[in-house]
């Protein structure tokens, strides 16, 4: 398998992490791999509802950008995504400190993709689970000035649709 190119991950993030919605969430993209996905909240004053803990739709923010960045890495360059489901369940409450979201692939497909997240607090404990079903828009990616893998391959898929390993272009 064919490994992420580390200028391409660095610029996508940087990009990412500097977007306006992410940084007004005050969030950010912390790790990227194939399936797999990290974002970092570090919870405030900002991100509290009336009754004193974190709004759901931070929670729920967290899972969408999770599943999100977890499945971008097996589109093609040049692509786009965008979210068509998501689901989710509160677990637990919290009132402040860092949330990690930890987002994986569960089913890569040529067009729409399956992905889970769990949001934990600074102890592990989760406070939250979703699952999200993203669709690729060819033509509407993100213009990086690195290729996604260091040797140039693209990610195939299994004949069943699933993710599959690294195939050369």
């Amino acid at each position: 398998m064919s490994t992420p190119n580390p200028a391409y991950t660095r610029k996508l993030m940087d990009i990412v992490n500097t977007s306006p919605y992410p940084r007004h969430m005050a969030m950010r993209l912390a790790a990227i791999a194939i399936d797999s996905a990290e974002i970092a909240l570090d919870a405030g004053p900002c991100h509290l509802q009336p009754f004193g803990i974190v709004h759901g739709g931070v929670l729920a923010t967290l899972i969408d950008t999770a599943t999100f960045w977890a499945v971008f890495m097996r589109i093609p360059e040049g692509a786009g995504l965008v979210n068509i489901d998501l689901k989710l369940n509160y677990l637990k409450p919290v009132v402040s400190g860092r949330l990690t979201a930890l987002g994986r692939a569960i089913r890569s497909g040529k067009s729409i993709s399956y992905a889970e997240a769990r949001v934990l607090d600074g102890g592990g404990a989760l406070l939250a689970h979703g699952t999200s079903t993203l669709m690729t828009l060819p033509g509407k990616g993100l213009e990086i000035s690195a290729p996604k893998f260091l040797d140039d391959e693209t990610v195939s898929q299994k004949p069943d649709g699933s993710a599959g390993g690294i195939n050369a272009g």
